[in-house]
């Protein structure tokens, strides 16, 4: 049994680093990207949390005719307070307030995709929900490590 809770959320700020990808390529740009923006957390100063967000935008998502070659807009980065002072080269992202299925997740990454796989296929359809257009995420708290076979990590998938 999933366990997951939904939550109304305000308006997101994010900054952070973006890159073209697709389901063929996410696990190459995605350490490529935490390679780029790790190392530069320090320079974000109006963090709203000790969180880093690994973020998927995308252009349109329907689970039901899912292509895996279809682009979207992959981000590493850290939700903020105001969008005031952004380091040189970094990008921001504003995401309008609305309902999460959030879950908290415990596992490897095979376990991560086979729930996701299972939300989307299985869960959200025979849910009261509809998935919404909005970016979906994961925080990953401080302590969340790539190299580690187990991390923990928040799942926030947009919903209606």
């Amino acid at each position: 049994m999933m366990k997951y809770k939904v939550v109304e959320k305000e308006e997101i700020l994010v900054v952070g680093l973006k890159a073209e990808a697709n389901f063929h390529n996410i696990h190459l740009v995605t350490p490529q990207l935490a390679r780029q923006f790790m190392p530069r957390l320090k320079e974000v100063k109006s963090r709203k949390d000790e969180y880093t967000l690994s973020l998927q935008k995308y252009n349109r998502f329907d689970y039901n005719t899912f292509n895996p070659d279809e682009g979207f807009e992959k981000w590493i980065g850290v939700e903020v307070t105001n969008l005031d002072a952004v380091p040189k080269n970094m990008e921001t992202l504003s995401i309008a307030s609305g309902r999460y299925l959030v879950i908290d997740f415990k596992g490897s990454i095979p376990d991560f995709i086979a729930l996701w796989q299972n939300i989307h296929s299985s869960w959200l359809p025979n849910s009261e929900y509809e998935l919404d257009s909005r970016p979906h995420f994961e925080r990953l708290p401080s302590s969340y490590n790539p190299m580690q076979e187990i991390n923990e990590e928040e799942i926030w998938i947009p919903i209606l």
